[in-house]
């Protein structure tokens, strides 16, 4: 028949159709259709009620989690199904979310509706942010300084703290002339910090606080922390002048020596005897001494003639000698006085590295004014003429033959020396040539960087392997781009 061809309502617990069923009821209602979100701009925050704030990429599993735990109470009578986001301009402030919830209406029967909540993003500066705008973010401040030339320390220093990680917890990292200054929001982040470096580098450190205010109501004090820590003003390839007292101490080696690496103690060599010897921080401070000479009053020397001393008997309460270095008897000659026949004759730990013509760095005693309190008092026939320090290499060719990088703490900088690109190359040198020195260290290697292989190239310069290298991690942001999928997966 005819009226077969018309939709009948069909028989249901409420008798009424689905379509007629949700002209009667609506299950959203008590939902709210637009809410409230706030955000902060400076930190791309989420309030996350009370008082929490969270980090949330935009359609991200986060931001969603967040907007429903706003509509969690108006929901308790509902089912939710599916929720999900509707496209919206990044800039309209406004936040569309479609919801798929159930419920039971009428004598059993399930309705099924589907909405759109609006969130509406208002902006609200978080405490964290109020504080940095009012110039009082900061609880401790962790002030390292060493009173040096040359940065050398501190660049080693750089890398250990990225390597444990210590940075993570600061506020703002300032970089000045002589030192670096990490400031905290809390005095226990601060006090670790200063934990791990009295226990990385030989140093001493001073506390101070300062009161900022006092409620008399509740007896709670606002105080600021400063942490003073002072490094021994020694770097690597320094030559410097022992106490007699001091050298007595330490096996009977001679006064003059070098600091072959600072690392929690200063490893020192005396040149002539081959003995060698640490000393901490304690021991420093009580026992001080400078540095004789700075990296840029070291002149580069030609090797005329070399003796390998084999037998050397030390005397009776002599230290520990080094396995490492070979002692050797030089002629040298300044490459600046090539035109004339002044030589000069010294004891050198390099046996092991040099050859009759190689170029070496040393520190020229003989012709050299120097004030030093311990100096001024020794023999002057005890005195070297040279103290050669360091094989010289042509640095343009290292340069273009170093696959490999180091990184770098983010940090605001002031008062830049125009010298600190020489000094960071020293650094990166020193880790080439110091096998013990780069295991407290994170290498990279640096795919942008193709070294050119050449045998004419090869002067024994030395290299890193790429078996101590390590490969940079870097993910493409989560919301999109490479690692999109694996992040959200």
């Amino acid at each position: 028949p005819s009226f077969l061809k018309f939709p009948v309502c069909s028989p249901h617990l409420s008798n009424m159709c689905v379509a007629c069923l949700r002209t009667q009821v609506d299950i959203s209602e008590g939902i709210p259709k637009q809410v409230t979100v706030h955000f902060c701009k400076q930190c791309e925050r989420y309030l996350q009620p009370p008082a929490s704030w969270v980090q949330c990429a935009l359609e991200s599993r986060e931001l969603l989690a967040l907007c429903l735990k706003k509509l969690k109470s108006s929901m308790t009578k509902v089912r939710l199904i599916d929720a999900g986001f509707l496209w919206t301009e990044p800039h309209s402030k406004r936040i569309k979310i479609k919801l798929t919830i159930q419920k039971e209406v009428m004598n059993g029967a399930i309705l099924q509706q589907v909405f759109v909540v609006e969130f509406v993003v208002q902006y609200q500066m978080c405490d964290d942010c109020h504080r940095v705008e009012a110039k009082d973010f900061w609880k401790a401040v962790v002030q390292v300084r060493q009173k040096t030339v040359h940065k050398k320390t501190f660049y080693y220093l750089e890398q250990l703290i990225l390597k444990h990680k210590l940075h993570q917890n600061s506020l703002n990292i300032k970089e000045i002339h002589d030192g670096i200054d990490f400031y905290y929001g809390s005095k226990q982040h601060a006090q670790k910090m200063v934990d791990f470096l009295q226990c990385t580098v030989p140093c001493r450190s001073k506390t101070s606080q300062r009161l900022i205010s006092h409620d008399i109501h509740s007896n709670t004090y606002n105080y600021k922390s400063t942490f003073s820590v002072e490094i021994v003003p020694v770097c690597k390839d320094n030559v410097v002048c022992l106490s007699p007292r001091l050298a007595q101490s330490l096996g009977n080696m001679g006064q003059v020596c070098v600091c072959v690496r600072v690392t929690s103690t200063i490893h020192l060599i005396d040149p002539s005897t081959l003995q060698v010897a640490e000393v901490d921080g304690n021991t420093y401070w009580r026992y001080p001494f400078n540095s004789l000479c700075n990296p840029r009053q070291l002149e580069e020397f030609i090797v005329m003639d070399l003796d390998i001393i084999r037998d050397q008997k030390l005397g009776a309460g002599a230290g520990v000698r080094s396995n490492k270095h070979t002692l050797a008897e030089v002629w040298v000659q300044k490459t600046s006085e090539m035109d004339t026949s002044q030589q000069y004759h010294c004891r050198t730990f390099l046996g092991h590295l040099l050859n009759i013509g190689d170029l070496v760095l040393g520190f020229d005693f003989a012709n050299s004014n120097i004030n030093d309190e311990h100096l001024n008092k020794m023999n002057p026939h005890h005195v070297p003429d040279v103290v050669l320090i360091k094989k010289s290499y042509d640095r343009s060719r290292r340069v273009k033959r170093r696959n490999w990088k180091l990184q770098e703490m983010a940090r605001d900088r002031e008062g830049m020396d125009t010298d600190d690109e020489r000094q960071y190359q020293d650094f990166l040198e020193d880790l080439e040539e110091d096998e013990a020195l780069r295991k407290n260290v994170n290498i990279y290697r640096d795919a942008s960087k193709i070294p050119v292989e050449s045998d004419t190239d090869d002067d024994g310069a030395p290299r890193i392997s790429l078996m101590e290298m390590m490969e940079e991690l870097s993910l493409a942001d989560a919301t999109g781009g490479e690692g999109a999928d694996m992040m959200t997966d």
